[in-house]
């Protein structure tokens, strides 16, 4: 299916990007609060956060970070009416461009234990599982 990438434009797709990470996630930590993400991610200004239109409808998302050592697939999400059509790949290999033109080596995501719809999509892409432990600790006073 045809569609576009375009750098998200908080004006333009904010509540739909919200909408649609809350079908896809189901989101339940606050610290994962569609809102507060996004208003984090905007404070960066890295320009690697990317919606998928079809139309006038944003039926895509993926955040990529990079911190110069490496790089980072987050919140990526299609909306399950446009699932299987090849547009969770297009737009895994656009934040993958990016990340490239930036001279990231290495690119890392996670997924929850036990997803595996989703971890044979990211191998199908060319992601191995890999043997680490994820740690993580949150800091209760920036969640707000």
């Amino acid at each position: 299916m045809p569609c576009k990438i375009l750098p998200y434009e908080d004006a333009k797709h904010r509540d739909r990007v919200v909408s649609l990470w809350i079908t896809v996630f189901s989101y339940e930590a606050d610290h994962n609060a569609p809102e507060l993400v996004i208003d984090k991610k905007l404070k960066f200004d890295d320009g690697l956060f990317f919606v998928a239109i079809d139309g006038q409808s944003v039926i895509g998302s993926v955040m990529a970070g990079y911190d110069g050592h490496r790089g980072w697939i987050y919140s990526m999400a299609v909306l399950p009416d446009y699932q299987k059509q090849g547009i969770g790949s297009s737009l895994l290999s656009y934040a993958e461009s990016k990340l490239a033109e930036l001279g990231c080596m290495k690119i890392n995501l996670q997924i929850m234990e036990g997803n595996e719809t989703v971890e044979r999509f990211y191998k199908s892409n060319g992601y191995l599982t890999e043997k680490r432990i994820s740690m993580g600790k949150q800091l209760r006073h920036n969640i707000t």
